[in-house]
């Protein structure tokens, strides 16, 4: 079937945004406020945009009313300051409880037990068991036309690598880090790794395949059905993305 985005809601058109780009870097952005309250979000529309400098964009929508900035854009806005994590699975649950909309005077590193370290070239901390971590400087912020959704450019100033994943070379050894990506309204851990081409029988016999869960839900299930979804990325009463 075809879909016409013009006849799309908001909301509909984030389903099949979330839906069909998959899976998703997160970024698990740390900030502070004017004031020093620690702020921690995930945000998985995220990717590189440049090289030299090394530039990163996250992209961010209000909060569930539709109309208040999220905490982790105004930080940004108003320090130009922020420090994106990576989040990996014994990471998972407090990356998922990130996403509650907590009142803007909550330091959510205390909120969530979280443990920070310090950066070397910005304010916020980074989170101490993240592998990796890119301290950054804002570049540039771009309104979405029509919406109050912005997308944020960084410029990456330092890189923490965790010393036993910075191999020979200037390498990271990805296949140690048990990283976590988003898919809709759920997480997916990357634990494979191929180059190509592979042997067609194999390829025939995992294309055919759903994907494991690793909790106990339904095959079909979706968070996106339950009350707690919000197409905002917040999550009501339980944790998702922001």
């Amino acid at each position: 079937m075809f879909v016409d985005a013009a006849d799309l809601d908001t909301k509909s058109s984030y389903k099949l945004l979330i839906g069909g780009i998959i899976p998703r870097a997160i970024a698990w952005v740390s900030t502070e406020s004017v004031d020093g309250v620690g702020n921690l979000a995930p945000v998985s529309f995220f990717t590189a945009v440049g090289r030299k400098p090394p530039m990163l964009s996250i992209s961010m929508q209000p909060r569930s009313d539709g109309v208040t900035l999220k905490d982790t854009f105004v930080n940004i806005r108003d320090t130009g300051e922020f420090v994106i994590n990576m989040a990996t699975l014994p990471q998972a649950d407090h990356l998922h409880r990130s996403a509650f909309e907590f009142d803007t005077d909550v330091d959510e590193f205390e909120a969530l037990g979280l443990e920070t370290a310090p950066s070397q070239a910005v304010r916020p901390p980074r989170i101490k068991d993240a592998p990796l971590a890119f301290e950054c400087k804002l570049n540039r912020i771009i309104p979405v036309e029509g919406s109050l959704d912005h997308v944020v450019w960084g410029e990456v100033v330092r890189f923490y690598i965790r010393d036993d994943l910075y191999l020979e070379g200037g390498r990271i050894d990805t296949g140690a880090i048990p990283a976590v990506g988003r898919l809709a309204a759920e997480y997916t851990l990357v634990n494979t790794v191929f180059t190509t081409p592979l042997d067609d029988e194999l390829v025939t016999t995992h294309a055919g395949q759903r994907m494991h869960r690793l909790d106990e839900q339904a095959a079909d299930w979706s968070p996106i059905d339950t009350e707690a979804w919000s197409p905002s990325g917040s999550t009501m009463s339980g944790g998702s993305e922001r």
